[in-house]
């Protein structure tokens, strides 16, 4: 297959591309000439790619606590230890030291994820080869659990920064993609909706940073518009944090990506948007626009896969006008870019 859930995977590789800005460099140019059957096997080259690179710089390295018997004191004496190997007439001290390794989480799940992609059937004899002629270089690397890696623990720094984009491609490849068996052996399966909504999220984000520069594109906190916020039932309120913003002049339009398996639900035989996005988006608009001037608008975007219905509504609810759109992800990339290029012209008229 070419597709993914109804997306074409060249086109995965292009929100990738925008969300993780690296993918952008010449190093990674001829992916996007290429066609992938499987997600699977479009990561593979990611990784390769990423992977060679970061070899040509060398492995990051960093300080391991290590404990050893050596014949002369290095680092920190453990008394303890070192007395009990007197008392077995061992002439040897017992030792605890630092030591710069190549053995350590970041690159222990870069190991671990070329050597799941090496085995997944989906991924091509070509790649799994590429892959595989990377693996002598991790020969001093553990391989680990990747169900048992603590994300949120990573730190990047000055000695890291280039694994930044290669530890994202890994998560959505663990954590977006990996499910296990009843033989406790790994097993990939589709990419999941959580991970496709927040790549479609962080995609439309950067899109309209990179190429309309003359509006202000971020995500936004906005506040309970409460004529009396010393109320206690502020510290209940659920915070509000928009997926996008766009600003220019006066003029405000807040965009709320969604991605879903199904755009549309289902409710006594009729299908209808979804009506918890709808509120939600009211919402964000009517908050903002605290004074009723209509200079706020909002609206949902979502992305279309396989469903043949595309939701669509543009109305007025008081002075505010409520869009729904779809981006279509199953058609070459220039219709996706025009279709972005004009909710921004409908936005600046």
């Amino acid at each position: 297959m070419i597709n993914d859930k109804g997306i074409l995977i060249r086109n995965i590789y292009y929100m990738l591309s925008y969300a993780f800005q690296e993918l952008r460099k010449n190093n990674y140019d001829e992916i996007s000439k290429e066609d992938f059957e499987y997600i699977q096997d479009l990561f593979a080259e990611i990784l390769y790619k990423g992977i060679s690179y970061q070899l040509k710089q060398g492995l990051y390295r960093e300080y391991i606590e290590r404990h050893d018997t050596l014949s002369v004191l290095r680092g920190k004496l453990d008394l303890n230890e070192t007395i009990k190997n007197r008392v077995k007439r061992r002439q040897v001290l017992s030792c605890e030291f630092d030591e710069l390794s190549e053995d350590n989480t970041f690159n222990q799940i870069l190991k671990t994820t070329a050597g799941i992609l090496i085995r997944e059937k989906t991924v091509s004899t070509k790649r799994k080869n590429q892959l595989k002629s990377l693996m002598p270089f991790f020969d001093g690397v553990s391989v680990i659990d990747p169900f048992n890696i603590h994300w949120n623990m990573l730190r990047f720094q000055r000695n890291n920064q280039t694994y930044k984009m290669l530890m994202n491609i890994c998560y959505f490849i663990l954590d977006g993609m990996l499910m296990t068996t009843e033989a406790g052996a790994y097993k990939m399966a589709t990419f999941s909706d959580d991970h496709m909504n927040r790549l479609f999220e962080k995609f439309v984000l950067e899109y309209y940073r990179v190429h309309h520069k003359e509006l202000a594109a971020y995500p936004d906190h906005i506040q309970w518009n409460i004529t009396d916020p010393e109320e206690a039932i502020i510290d209940f309120l659920p915070s509000m944090k928009t997926d996008i913003t766009l600003h220019k002049g006066e003029r405000t339009l807040i965009i709320d990506t969604k991605y879903y398996g199904r755009m549309m639900q289902e409710q006594f035989d009729k299908q209808t948007i979804h009506s918890g996005n709808l509120y939600q988006v009211f919402t964000y608009v009517k908050n903002l626009d605290k004074d009723n001037t209509g200079l706020v608008s909002g609206m949902l975007l979502y992305a279309r896969t396989q469903e043949s219905i595309a939701p669509d509504l543009d109305a007025h609810f008081g002075p505010n006008r409520i869009m729904v759109r779809t981006l279509d992800l199953n058609q070459e990339f220039d219709g996706i870019r025009k279709q972005l290029d004009a909710i921004s012209l409908e936005f600046q008229k």
